[in-house]
């Protein structure tokens, strides 16, 4: 792994501090491939956060631009960059926090082609989506190429996170449960409104948001136990967390 510099010593000061991170752990996030599907509520700060800790390399994907309408919750944006492509303005935001992060931007929809082609750069998946088509593509792609995903969701004024590695063995031997275990049924499209006609409390995106970038840092770090088998929910409205635990259907 690359050494750290003299300004990434004093950047990353208080990570390099904590016994369970330390100039090991950080110089795992300096050579962490990130990939993050979505520059809007979820994935302004995942990228904002993953940003500050100093992954090596964030993939930016969405094709959508800045809206106005945008700006009560996706933090990475402004005024200024209303109108420009998100993984554009998502990128300067990134340029400014911290130099030492390289962006790569994919201004288009996540599906089986774009994993096909670009997955194998990267070794770590986020979904921060806003539709279920995306979150089973992400989540059946991370699968086939054997690669961690955290994937976080938001209604009104609740969310939830898990992390998916189906690849691999939990402690008793058996598959970690897949995104079907958990979800076997993709909703009919258009079921299910969006926030753009149920509206979203703009900070619970942050708490969502916030809570998938610290899975990352866990998976990259390997420091704590990630969400496998584990759906966290938090109830804004009544600042409560709940755990759910799930397990791989039928024979592993």
């Amino acid at each position: 792994m690359d050494p750290l510099n003299p300004d990434e010593i004093e950047r990353y000061k208080r990570h390099i501090l904590l016994p369970e991170v330390g100039g090991s752990g950080q110089q795992k996030l300096k050579a962490a491939r990130v990939l993050v599907i979505g520059a809007g509520g979820l994935g302004a700060p995942v990228l904002h956060y993953l940003a500050a800790a100093g992954v090596g390399t964030l993939g930016l994907v969405d094709d959508d631009r800045v809206s106005l309408s945008n700006l009560q919750r996706q933090v990475i944006h402004d005024t200024g960059t209303i109108g420009e492509m998100k993984t554009q303005s998502a990128a300067e935001t990134i340029a400014r926090l911290n130099p030492h992060v390289r962006t790569m931007r994919f201004e288009e929809r996540f599906d089986a082609t774009f994993a096909a082609t670009h997955l194998p750069r990267f070794d770590l998946v986020i979904d921060g989506s806003d539709n279920f088509d995306t979150r089973y593509a992400s989540a059946e792609a991370a699968e086939a190429a054997r690669l961690p995903l955290v994937t976080g969701a938001v209604g009104r004024f609740d969310g939830t996170v898990t992390v998916l590695m189906p690849y691999a063995e939990d402690g008793e031997g058996r598959l970690n449960p897949t995104y079907r275990d958990l979800f076997p049924v993709k909703p009919p499209q258009g079921l299910l409104p969006d926030c753009a006609q149920t509206g979203v409390i703009g900070a619970l995106t942050g708490v969502i948001g916030t809570l998938m970038a610290m899975e990352a840092i866990k998976l990259i770090t390997g420091i704590g136990e990630p969400l496998v088998g584990r759906l966290l929910s938090y109830d804004s409205l009544a600042a409560t967390f709940n755990t759910i635990r799930y397990r791989r259907r039928g024979k592993a």
